[in-house]
């Protein structure tokens, strides 16, 4: 089921199959895993420092030692927000399905208390590895990527089907 069709049928779409049930929270279990695997030591800053910085001189020249610890910092601050943005909106979309009378601030809510919840262990995790470090600031940035992409899908909603942000009656 692609996310359009989820968020178009959700009223009329057979919630007692298993099917249904996957296709609503795969994408959220995918997008832990993926956090998981990037919680990791060989994910770290000296890890992924090199590989990045060879590709971006590939793509755009050379760059001051300087300048690319600057860059580096914003990719990977660039990563956590929109990686955190997109697993924000898998956990909207999950409860778009999962909770079909309610409306989208409700959903919303639940999903950014998910993404939250999943930050803060991901970053409480990073606080036990010698490479890696754990920060509230993270966690803030983390939210605010979720929060954005909400609101992106949110205008969207709006635009196109703007009933469906309404709790029926």
């Amino acid at each position: 089921m692609s996310v359009r069709t989820a968020w178009e049928t959700r009223d009329t779409v057979d919630r007692q199959g298993i099917k249904y049930w996957v296709s609503a929270w795969l994408p959220v279990a995918i997008g832990i895993g993926v956090i998981m695997l990037e919680s990791t030591e060989l994910f770290g800053a000296n890890h992924t420092s090199g590989p990045l910085h060879w590709l971006w001189e590939a793509l755009f020249g050379p760059v001051t030692r300087a300048r690319w610890n600057v860059i580096h910092t914003l990719i990977r601050k660039s990563g956590h927000f929109f990686g955190y943005g997109f697993i924000g909106v898998a956990w909207l979309r999950a409860w778009w399905m999962t909770l079909p009378r309610s409306s989208f601030l409700p959903d919303a809510s639940l999903a950014l208390m998910g993404t939250a919840l999943v930050a803060s262990c991901d970053e409480w995790h990073q606080s036990y590895l010698a490479n890696r470090t754990g920060s509230a600031w993270d966690v803030l940035l983390d939210c605010s990527g979720a929060i954005a992409l909400q609101l992106a899908v949110y205008i969207y909603m709006r635009m196109m089907k703007p009933k469906r942000l309404i709790s029926p009656e």
